[in-house]
């Protein structure tokens, strides 16, 4: 039987998630053996383990399933749920959103169709501040209303989300009961690690052209970052051509770098989540306020 659905490269993401699970577990469990100093540092890793995942893991899980069975999928889908803190149902339903604007502006009535658009909350049509943008995203969704929007086509998906948000909690209360010092301790780096992935997202989106398609991203195609979070940095190339396995994303860009060039998409010599140190953005803000 054909286990993977695209190619059996899909195992490094599966077997990370598997890991990064595991990593969650041992923070708790390891709470006490552990010096605070030691903690501290863990906290840190996990909570850019949460972003990491979110935009590799998550993400590439989104647009190509990794497994043939659709019940593996649906189980991968509930670990990833326990590894990140939410529903992966839920966040399946928020990314399409995202894909179907592409962080557009806002229209006559202010409204958006993605949920996620780095100006649904900015001011004359720019886009929100990034540490607005950064510190309040994790707030803004309603659970109830991405179940409610789920359900109308697909109730069995909408029940497996809120199955996957109450195995989520369920454990976070069994891990309460075992050490609820560890818990509450570890509860601001799971905060953090979800304001990353909003910081990530930003500048995914900063200085592209919500107009142009093969523009609707902002790419980094430094090696390693690809590497580490399985093509992530090819961004635009992923908003242009969503169903790109991560795989193959680099030899989309190999294909459509001069169409690229001629439409002005934009590039950054950092990963994402250091685009606020990005010469090129530096100078996309100069030009733009020039």
């Amino acid at each position: 039987m054909k286990i993977f659905a695209h190619t059996r490269w899909d195992a490094a993401p599966v077997l990370a998630a598997v890991a990064h699970l595991v990593f969650d577990v041992y923070l708790i469990v390891g709470f006490q053996s552990r010096p605070l100093w030691a903690s501290l540092i863990l906290g840190c890793l996990y909570a850019v383990s949460i972003s990491w995942n979110i935009n590799s893991i998550s993400h590439n899980f989104i647009h190509t399933p990794y497994f043939k069975p659709h019940w593996m999928n649906y189980a991968f889908s509930l670990l990833e749920s326990v590894a990140i803190g939410f529903s992966q149902t839920y966040y399946h339903w928020v990314h399409m959103r995202h894909h179907s604007g592409n962080s557009d502006r806002p229209d006559e009535k202010g409204e958006t169709i993605d949920l996620l658009s780095i100006y649904r909350h900015g001011r004359n049509g720019e886009p929100e501040n990034v540490w607005s943008y950064s510190l309040k995203s994790f707030f803004r969704d309603s659970l109830d209303d991405i179940h409610q929007a789920i359900a109308k086509r697909r109730p069995f998906d909408a029940a497996w989300g809120r199955f996957e948000l109450l195995a989520f909690l369920g454990l976070a209360v069994i891990a309460l009961i075992y050490d609820w010092k560890a818990v509450l301790f570890f509860v601001p780096f799971y905060y953090a690690g979800n304001c990353l992935s909003s910081l990530n997202g930003y500048y995914e989106h900063l200085h592209g052209d919500p107009d142009e398609p093969i523009a609707w991203g902002v790419s980094s195609h430094k090696p390693f970052y690809n590497w580490l979070w399985f093509g992530n940095g090819y961004h635009a190339e992923h908003h242009y051509r969503p169903r790109t396995h991560w795989t193959k994303l680099s030899a989309l860009h190999a294909q459509i770098k001069d169409e690229q060039e001629r439409a002005g998409t934009h590039v950054i010599s950092t990963c994402h989540a250091f685009g606020f140190m990005a010469p090129e953005n530096r100078e996309a803000e100069l030009r733009h306020e020039v």
